[in-house]
């Protein structure tokens, strides 16, 4: 089996830091903090390089009995400034580390609302996976490299330019032999940094991978041991894992090298200058404090640059995660809200209308789920849609509440066409109970009250008793307020569609979509919510997925479908008494019931 398509396979691969410009619109809120994070930032720096000084001062006084209490001033001088760098320090910690979850939190936000704004042609071609690791892994790239990365860098980039110019200041002769060394150290970074940045996209794509695997398995479990495919699936897991962990390993060899390269270099130059230093003292051409405070700010230089090619690494891994991100900050929904919306008509009387509608779905071109397909449905009326599998039943539904367009034609939704239409609007006035009822990782009352954010807990009451719940929820350990488990497995599928049938009663629609919604159900439980159905739709627009023989016969209308069209349409008697496809049907799936 192959992974399934992504929409994102065949983005280009970037060489820059561009992408990190996106995440200042994150930091500009909060303006507080960032001048804290820069005070702190300067102030460790800044101590951080008087430190070589005051170690020249206390040298060249000299350690002798009469420069006793200057000593001692200077030592205390001393220990005034590491307070300072200690405080500032701790700052420099805690107000990046705290800008990096703040600006991570965010973003995770508005990837998540962006997300669940799309609709279904996006999740066509995109795992479930990759949008998870890039909530996850990817988040956690950057509030790295914010939270702690990004603070080391530009810490050590302030020593190391501090520490360069007081080099200058220090010894200009001694300055000359350093100079030669930087082109050394930038070579590698600039190549090697390019190669880790691409190999680090490389291994973030391929944890997505073993990401979107693994969501894929712990979704259809069951259907994995039913088949006895654990094996397979434990290799296929395997197999993705060990890709990901060999991109790890090519990205983490060329860091080593990158490291040992840059470490190698500053130090091992740094030692050359010191014996060059060695020279000039014993030559008396340089005081012993002076080479001592050249010394420090040699080690700062050479110490800084090897942490800037670490942090580098890190930058570029943020980097790649950002691009990624932005990626699908800006897909844009196939449907989406006029920029001025017509207003439904208040009160809702539920007339649906389809006239001429035509439509295939983006991963299927060229194949029409619905053609030339017309049905108006008057307010109240049941309509009931009856076909073989894939003969565009479930597509009806899907283009009512608006998670596709037509092709051609138009939907009307009490005489406003969908396309200049809310969304939210047009389905907040619909209801659907779906053949496979959804059950949140919530209590029962909050599953209920899902149809209905704002119902209160008599009205959550009432919905469960229309819909013959209450009883059976009465009974679980803690009432309404049981968890009823991931995905409602702790409920019977009974038990689940009847809690889906209740969140539609709350719900209280104009317009009710039933994908067989007592499909499910044993005799006694069906009886009972059919009676409750029933009463739902007396006053609303009903229109039935139906694969039992009892919802057809309810049905004012029964609409026989056929490859996108419709081919038959009148009562259960006429079409049975006329043959053709429904009587095929009726005689293959409602004999057995009749």
């Amino acid at each position: 089996m192959q992974a399934p398509g992504n929409l994102f396979d065949s983005r280009p691969g970037s060489r820059n830091l561009r992408p990190l410009r996106h995440l200042v619109r994150y930091l500009r809120p909060y303006p507080g903090l960032l001048i804290l994070t820069i005070l702190s930032l300067l102030t460790a720096a800044v101590t951080t390089l008087v430190l070589p000084i005051a170690a020249r001062q206390i040298l060249e006084i000299g350690f002798a009995d009469e420069n006793r209490a200057l000593i001692g001033r200077h030592f205390q001088l001393l220990l005034g400034v590491i307070a300072v760098l200690a405080v500032a320090s701790a700052g420099r910690f805690y107000f990046v580390a705290r800008i990096g979850e703040r600006v991570v939190a965010d973003i995770r936000k508005q990837i998540h609302a962006h997300v669940m704004g799309m609709n279904p042609t996006f999740f066509e071609v995109t795992r479930t996976g990759e949008i998870l690791s890039r909530l996850t892994t990817d988040t956690t790239l950057i509030q790295t490299v914010i939270g702690s990365g990004a603070s080391m860098a530009l810490r050590n980039l302030l020593i190391f330019t501090g520490g360069f110019v007081m080099l200058i200041v220090t010894s200009p002769q001694l300055m000359g032999a350093v100079v030669v060394l930087i082109p050394l150290v930038l070579l590698p970074i600039l190549v090697l940094g390019r190669r880790v940045r691409r190999l680090s996209r490389l291994s973030q794509d391929r944890v997505a991978d073993t990401s979107a695997l693994a969501g894929e398995n712990l979704d259809a479990v069951e259907t994995v041991q039913a088949f006895t495919q654990e094996r397979t699936e434990e290799d296929r897991f395997a197999a993705a894992t060990e890709a990901a962990y060999h991109a790890a390993l090519v990205r983490i060899r060329n860091r080593a090298l990158l490291v040992f390269l840059v470490i190698t270099l500053m130090f091992g130059g740094v030692v050359g200058v010191l014996w060059l230093g060695a020279e000039a003292v014993l030559t008396g051409r340089m005081s012993a404090g002076v080479l001592i405070q050249f010394v420090f700010y040699a080690i700062f230089v050479a110490g800084s640059a090897a942490s800037l090619s670490q942090v580098w690494g890190e930058v570029q891994r943020a980097a790649g995660a950002t691009e990624r991100l932005m990626e699908l900050l800006q897909a844009r929904p196939a449907v989406t809200a006029p920029a001025t919306p017509l207003p439904l008509p208040d009160p809702p009387r539920g007339s649906v209308i389809l006239d001429a509608v035509e439509f295939g779905y983006p991963s299927r071109p060229g194949e029409l789920a619905l053609d030339a397909f017309s049905l108006a449905i008057e307010p109240g009326e049941t309509v009931a849609l009856v076909g073989p599998s894939g003969a565009g039943k479930s597509t009806v539904f899907k283009l009512l509440l608006r998670f596709y367009d037509p092709a051609g034609g138009c939907i009307r939704l009490d005489g406003v066409d969908l396309r200049e239409a809310d969304p939210q609007a047009v389905r907040s006035r619909i209801g659907l109970v779906p053949q496979e009822t959804v059950i949140f990782s919530a209590n029962a009352r909050e599953n209920i009250r899902y149809g209905r954010p704002a119902a209160t807990d008599a009205e959550v009451t009432a919905a469960a008793g229309a819909a013959f719940a209450d009883d059976f929820i009465r009974g679980l350990p803690q009432r309404y307020d049981t968890f009823l488990g991931e995905k409602g497995l702790r409920l019977s599928v009974g038990q689940r569609q009847r809690i889906a049938i209740a969140r539609a009663i709350l719900r209280d629609p104009a317009v009710m979509l039933l994908d067989e919604a007592t499909s499910s159900l044993d005799a006694e439980s069906e009886h009972l919510v059919h009676e409750a159905l029933e009463r739902l739709m007396a006053n609303r627009s009903t229109l039935i997925i139906a694969h039992r023989l009892a919802t057809v016969l309810k049905a004012d209308r029964i609409v026989v479908i056929d490859q996108g069209r419709i081919v038959a349409t009148g009562t259960h008697e006429a079409l049975m008494s006329g043959g053709g496809l429904y009587a095929r049907l009726a005689s293959l799936q409602f004999a057995p019931e009749a």
